[in-house]
């Protein structure tokens, strides 16, 4: 197996995240290519929530991933391993988030040829990476069951500007005091047109359900 490509990312030099963030989307829209910012704390099980949900789409959309970590290459030779697909690893040189122009250079970094989807796994927290727009064409976060049902009333940003919240680990709810009714609800307080997708990644419940929203969006966008 090749050695993943690693990116040293520097940090932007733009005042104005937001104008670059919505230059990165339009230059993205242009080429065809849907980019999704996927969130969460660290543990939450981001990696292999990836790894199941890109085996289950790699053969109807090509698909590449840019992994965001303070240090190391771990989660991107696993999903080369694990998928196959191009993956490569960025370095934030120990800030906790990306921005629109550290997400550039990421992208800058990947062959766009014949790429329909790039899925940035961002830094794991649940406060900086909520506070700055990467350019994304749409923005997920997954929430874990061990993680309890109250965290969208603690963390009332990073759920307020996210499309679509994942429940993950739902196979551990018999074992953790967690209410799916009372999540849904305070996710909903925050932001009433997210949608929400339970799933166990590990056992591959409701990744159908997660693959076939994020391939929708792509077509969509397409069509756009």
């Amino acid at each position: 197996m090749d050695e993943v490509r690693v990116i040293e990312i520097k940090k932007s030099v733009f005042a104005d995240n937001s104008i670059d963030a919505d230059n990165l989307r339009k230059e993205l829209k242009s080429k065809g290519v849907f980019l999704l910012n996927l969130m969460s704390s660290p543990g939450s099980g981001k990696t292999t929530t990836l790894i199941k949900t890109i085996n289950s789409l790699k053969e109807k959309i090509n698909i590449a991933v840019m992994e965001a970590d303070i240090d190391s290459d771990v989660d991107a030779v696993k999903i080369k391993e694990a998928t196959g697909v191009q993956s490569i690893q960025l370095h934030t040189g120990g800030m906790c988030h990306l921005d629109a122009e550290m997400t550039r250079q990421g992208i800058s970094g990947l062959d766009l040829d014949n790429v329909d989807l790039v899925i940035l796994e961002n830094v794991g927290n649940l406060v900086c990476p909520a506070e700055f727009d990467t350019g994304s064409t749409k923005n997920a976060m997954i929430l874990s069951v061990p993680e309890g049902h109250d965290k969208p009333l603690k963390y009332p940003l990073m759920f307020s500007i996210t499309d679509v919240v994942i429940i993950n680990k739902i196979d551990v709810m018999p074992y953790f005091d967690f209410d799916m009714d009372k999540v849904t609800e305070f996710v909903k307080m925050r932001n009433p047109n997210a949608k929400i997708i339970p799933i166990s990644a590990k056992t591959g419940e409701g990744i159908d359900k997660l693959a076939d929203w994020l391939l929708e969006q792509v077509k969509e966008a397409k069509s756009k």
